[in-house]
C-alpha cells in the first residue's frame, strides 16, 4: 500500500503494530482502539492516535474513510454472534478500494511428528479451553475469516495458514527462530488465556488449572513433540 491517509489498528493492545505503521507512513492518521486503556503506550508518534473503545460495540466511524483496516488477535474478547456485523462495520468503513487485515490464531495444539496424543498435556489443554469459551465466543474464528470477509463484500480475498512452531525445534533457520521467539509467547498465553475460562467458567480447581498448565508449558517447550500452532492471515 502507497501513501494511505488513514488507518485503523483494531484491538491494538501494546500498540505495537499501529506504532510501526504510524512511523512507516508519517503523513498517515492512524488510530488504535482497544478496551483496556492499560497497555497503550504513553509515548507515540505524533500521527498516532488511541481511543478506548469495545469492538462488540457498532462502529460510529463514517463510512468510507480508511484506507486499511487491521484487526489481530481479537477472537478472544469478540462475542460469537458479533462476528458477523463487525466484519460487516470493517467494510463500511473502509474507502471503496480499502483494505482489511485480519490475523486470528486456532488454539488447537497439533504435533508434527504425531506424538502428541490426545491424553498429553497440550491436547487436554486444547480440549478444555476450546469447549469452555465456545459458550460465549468463537475460538474457530480464525478459520471462518476468509468466508465472512466475502460475505459481507470484500473481494479479492486471500487466506493463509501459517503454521507456528511452539519453540526452536525446526532444522530449517528461519523456522527455527521463529519458534525460539515464539516459545515465550505460548509460554505466556497457555497460563493467560486458561485462567478464567477454565477456573470461572469451567469449575476447575486454581490447582488443577496451574498443574495443567505448567505440564502443557513443558511439553511445549520439549523438542520431542514438534508442537505448532495454527495462524490465519
Amino acid at each position: 500500500m502507497s501513501d494511505p491517509k488513514n488507518i485503523l489498528d483494531c484491538g491494538c493492545g501494546a500498540g505495537d503494530w499501529a506504532v510501526d505503521v504510524a512511523t512507516r507512513f508519517p503523513d498517515c492518521k492512524v488510530l488504535g482502539i482497544d478496551v483496556s486503556p492499560h497497555m497503550m503506550p504513553e509515548e507515540a508518534p505524533n500521527n498516532l492516535e488511541f481511543q478506548i473503545d469495545d469492538l462488540n460495540g457498532r462502529f460510529t466511524f463514517s463510512s468510507d474513510y480508511f484506507d486499511l483496516v487491521h484487526s489481530q488477535m481479537v477472537a478472544g474478547g469478540i462475542h460469537a454472534t458479533r462476528w458477523r456485523s463487525y466484519i460487516q462495520d470493517i467494510v463500511r468503513v473502509l474507502r471503496p478500494g480499502g483494505w482489511c487485515q485480519m490475523v486470528e490464531v486456532y488454539f488447537n495444539a497439533q504435533s508434527d511428528n504425531g506424538t502428541l496424543g490426545k491424553d498429553h498435556a497440550l491436547s487436554l489443554w486444547s480440549r478444555e479451553y476450546l469447549n469452555t469459551v465456545h459458550r460465549h465466543k468463537d475460538p474457530r474464528a480464525a478459520m471462518h475469516l476468509a468466508s465472512w470477509m466475502r460475505s459481507a463484500g470484500l473481494t479479492e480475498v486471500e487466506s493463509r495458514l501459517l503454521t507456528l512452531p511452539m519453540c526452536a525445534w525446526p532444522s530449517e533457520e528461519r523456522e527455527h527462530n521463529i519458534g525460539a521467539v515464539n516459545g515465550e509467547n505460548v509460554a505466556q498465553l497457555l497460563h493467560s488465556l486458561a485462567l478464567y475460562p477454565l477456573i470461572q467458567l469451567r469449575g476447575m480447581s486454581p490447582q488443577d488449572v496451574h498443574s495443567l498448565i505448567d505440564r502443557a508449558k513443558r511439553e511445549a517447550s520439549s523438542q520431542t513433540f514438534k508442537g505448532g500452532g495454527g495462524r490465519y492471515c
